[in-house]
This record gives C-alpha cells, sequence and structure tokens, in this order.
C-alpha cells in the first residue's frame, strides 16, 4: 500500500517538474531568440565572439537575476558565454567561503546559496 502511494506521488512530483522544465524552456526560448537578434554574438565579459553552432554556448544573463523581468528592449540582459555565466553566478558564494560569514537565512535567499559554503572553517574550529 505504501510503494503504491510513494509511487504515485513520485510519479505526479515527476509530472510538476516536467511540466515545470517546460515552461522554463518556452520562457527561455522567447527571450533567448529577441536577445541573439537584439546584441552582437559576443560575451560580455570576455569579448569572445560566437559564430555558426558556437551560438549555442551563448546564454542570457539576467542582470538583476530575476528571470522573469523580460523587458521588449533587452536592457535586463546580456550575453555571456557558459563560462562566465557560470562564473558570474558562482562569485557570490567564492566571496562567501573567502568571508566565512553571513546569516545562514540571508544565503537561503540567494541564487548562489552554498550550504557548504563556511564548513572549513566550521571544521577548523572543531579542531
Amino acid at each position: 500500500m505504501t510503494n503504491i502511494k510513494n509511487r504515485l506521488s513520485e510519479d505526479k512530483r515527476n509530472q510538476i517538474v516536467s511540466e515545470m522544465r517546460q515552461e522554463e524552456q518556452q520562457r527561455q526560448a522567447g527571450y533567448r531568440e529577441k536577445a541573439l537578434k537584439l546584441f552582437p554574438h559576443v560575451c560580455g565579459r570576455c569579448g569572445r565572439d560566437f559564430e555558426g553552432k558556437k551560438v549555442r554556448e551563448l546564454t542570457v544573463h539576467h542582470r538583476d537575476h530575476n528571470h522573469d523581468n523580460n523587458p521588449q528592449d533587452g536592457n535586463n540582459w546580456e550575453l555571456l558565454c557558459i563560462y562566465c555565466h557560470d562564473h558570474e553566478h558562482t562569485r557570490g558564494v567564492q566571496e562567501d567561503r573567502i568571508e566565512g560569514s553571513g546569516d545562514a537565512s540571508e544565503q537561503a535567499d540567494s541564487l548562489s546559496y552554498s550550504p557548504f559554503a563556511a564548513l572549513a572553517k566550521k571544521i577548523s574550529q572543531k579542531q
């Protein structure tokens, strides 16, 4: 009985996650296509040029980190290569690790929250 119930809830969860991913892809496709038409195919950080099949390595970065803020003129977007985009979103995590401080509730609200950011400091304090 419990296995059937768990399987049903797991199936429902998988369906919801699938629907959410589809909605996200549709939303991304809309503003990504607009951004690629508005801006030159150059990474806004490292300056690499992208042509042909390499254009797929360009991503749209939301400057205010709000993926629902998609103005028609693109003033909240910048094109970044996948490497610079990844670096942009891990920058806050690295700074937290260096500082080793910060309120846990404040970090939980951040997009770049890392639960193990201060682990090294805590381990060294126990020793």
